[in-house]
């Protein structure tokens, strides 16, 4: 990974124009292509950035970064405070906690709790930001992305967001659909799946696993 700290200005051309005026930015290309521009806050969100495939390209001063889907980042560098490379090695990726990774398996061998007589295509589809939880198709044989949390978040939705974009690009999978799938799903989590055209569902666990809940009986 390259980590580079410069005083910089960032154009975005593609399916709108950004600009970003001139200051003091982390610069991240990563091992894949992946490149991130960051600013000294807010969390863990680039101010722009592009996905790989990518090429980047340097002239002097300019760094110009493309994809496939003729996008455009146009990094103009006026001053390098730091440029240092660091080799992380190989990832061993994500490990869901116990509870979250059985959602998954029990999701998987019976994804019709979640409706729309969904059927299994795969568990961890891969994409090329990271694999989606479960791939399914519903009655209509329309594909359906599905993201399971133990604890629906803001965050949650907006990875399978992120997920959908890059699913919608292949052909066979085009018209795909989103199921964000947790125990408890957050209000603001609620908000913004429906804003994203998203279907949530709460999961009971006991239930999914046949557990009956105690009840109080008199005798």
């Amino acid at each position: 990974m390259r980590l580079v700290i410069a005083r910089c200005t960032v154009d975005y051309q593609g399916r709108l124009a950004a600009h970003l005026p001139e200051a003091i930015r982390l610069i991240m290309v990563k091992a894949d292509g992946c490149v991130a521009i960051h600013a000294d806050g807010g969390a863990y969100k680039p101010l722009n950035w592009m996905n790989a495939p990518n090429k980047l390209s340097e002239d002097g001063d300019t760094w110009t970064v493309t994809n496939p889907a003729q996008e455009s980042l146009t990094i103009t560098v006026h001053e390098i405070i730091s440029d240092s490379d660091h080799d992380l090695g190989i990832d061993p990726g994500l490990v869901k906690d116990g509870v979250e990774a059985h959602l998954q398996e029990l999701l998987a061998a019976d994804p019709t709790t979640l409706g729309d007589e969904l059927e299994l295509v795969r568990r961890e589809y891969p994409t090329d930001i990271g694999p989606v939880d479960l791939l399914c198709r519903d009655a209509e044989g329309t594909a359906v992305a599905v993201e399971v949390k133990r604890r629906g978040e803001i965050d949650g939705v907006e990875q399978l967001a992120r997920y959908l974009e890059r699913l919608e690009r292949d052909p066979i999978l085009r018209g795909v659909k989103g199921v964000f799938a947790a125990q408890v799903v957050k209000p603001q989590a609620r908000v913004l799946a429906e804003s994203r055209g998203i279907r949530w569902v709460e999961i009971d666990y006991d239930a999914l696993r046949g557990i009956e809940r105690p009840q109080m009986r008199l005798f």
